[in-house]
């Protein structure tokens, strides 16, 4: 069996973003105690695995602001990991933070207990953007963030950037970039801009506050981010995801080649590598609640069919620009898929949305940018 990941979910923030749709929400400090402790609970607990799955390479801190937490409530968390899980000495650990919340003296703490990779939402560099976003930084806390990080003995550093906001012209979107690739981050995690039901960016646009995101619009900001972070010298290896050579997430990239993952604290989510996928409670406060009355946090658990198992070996691993192999899927399910789909297979490739050379079937450029039809043809 493949390493496995571990994912732990801070759900608080300082402020919650207008277009945000995570568990998250704000940081109050008592319910952050309560919640390190039962975090390190639910861990503790965790079933004695088998062999190799005991053995993990990646952990993740996402939310949220992992980063709000203080170094001892971080350590507590990992020493409970480590008391689980055998974590391989050259692990990617992980940890998600926010521009302007942070200190030379914190990060220096945290890279101590062995985050070695920072992951921030830099979102944009024009200030009026982030302020309609809900942002509490500025594109100043951004470049004081990774100066920190570097000072502090980061070499692994990630931003993610949001294209098609409502009124953001491509000029606007090109100086973005070029902020962006002057500071030189390792990894580049690049989203269009997805307005929820609920959230206040979705009823700003239905009350005309707020106009409509252009999708057109957004599709050429896509193609600029390609071009112009390729000549800077990043490798897109992902639909959404972009590196420097030798820097690709090595935990998000578990998720894609279907590899063990083990979700903890509230909304989490994992997958055993074969067939069940399970998921926590989402409210944090009932999260807490659960495990400090000895009951389990755990709200569903479902076995994957093999023709699910099948059809997300296709839509996950083509999300990876260098696609699936179509002799390896031959011999996991012993199922010719270029026979089988040779009429959705001929469709995709005349539309530009597929290549097939050899034995890879892989997205086009234009395909990675309209992913999901490709994607419906397998589900």
């Amino acid at each position: 069996m493949s390493l496995a990941g571990i994912y732990i979910h801070i759900p608080f923030c300082r402020a919650r973003c207008s277009y945000c749709d995570f568990a998250t929400g704000t940081y109050a400090a008592p319910l952050a105690e309560r919640y390190v402790r039962a975090l390190a609970q639910e861990i503790r607990a965790f079933p004695a695995l088998e062999n190799e799955a005991c053995e993990a390479d990646t952990i993740y801190f996402g939310g949220g602001t992992p980063s709000l937490l203080s170094p001892a409530q971080v350590e507590t968390i990992l020493e409970a990991v480590r008391s689980r899980f055998r974590i391989r000495q050259d692990a990617e650990v992980t940890m998600e933070m926010n521009p302007g919340t942070l200190t030379p003296e914190i990060l220096r703490e945290f890279r101590h207990l062995g985050i070695n990779r920072a992951s921030f939402g830099a979102q944009t560099f024009d200030d009026d953007e982030l302020r309609q976003l809900g942002r509490t930084h500025t594109a100043e806390d951004v470049r004081l963030t990774i100066k920190y990080l570097r000072e502090a003995g980061f070499r692994n550093v990630s931003f993610d950037l949001i294209a098609g906001l409502p009124g953001q012209t491509l000029e606007a979107w090109a100086r973005n970039l070029d902020e962006a690739l002057k500071l030189r981050p390792e990894h580049l995690s690049f989203y269009l801009l997805e307005v929820h039901e609920g959230t206040p960016l979705a009823e700003q646009i239905r009350r005309g506050r707020m106009p409509h995101t252009d999708e057109d619009l957004a599709a050429e900001m896509y193609r600029l981010m390609l071009n112009e972070a390729s000549r800077a010298g990043y490798t897109h290896y992902e639909i959404s995801n972009l590196s420097l050579a030798g820097f690709e997430s090595r935990h998000n990239s578990k998720y894609w080649l279907g590899h063990p993952t083990y979700g903890f604290g509230c909304s989490a989510h994992s997958f055993d590598g074969a067939r069940r996928r399970w998921s926590n409670e989402r409210d944090a406060a009932r999260y807490t609640e659960l495990i400090e009355a000895g009951r389990s946090p755990l709200v569903e658990s479902m076995e994957l069919s093999r023709q699910d198992v099948e059809a997300e070996a296709v839509f996950l691993g083509l999300r990876l620009l260098r696609g699936i192999s179509l002799h390896e899927y031959q011999r996991r399910f012993g199922r010719d898929l270029r026979a089988e789909q040779a009429d959705n297979l001929a469709r995709l490739k005349e539309a530009g949305l597929i290549e097939i050379t050899d034995d890879l079937l892989k997205l086009t450029r234009t395909g990675a940018l309209l992913s999901n039809e490709v994607f419906a043809t397998f589900v």
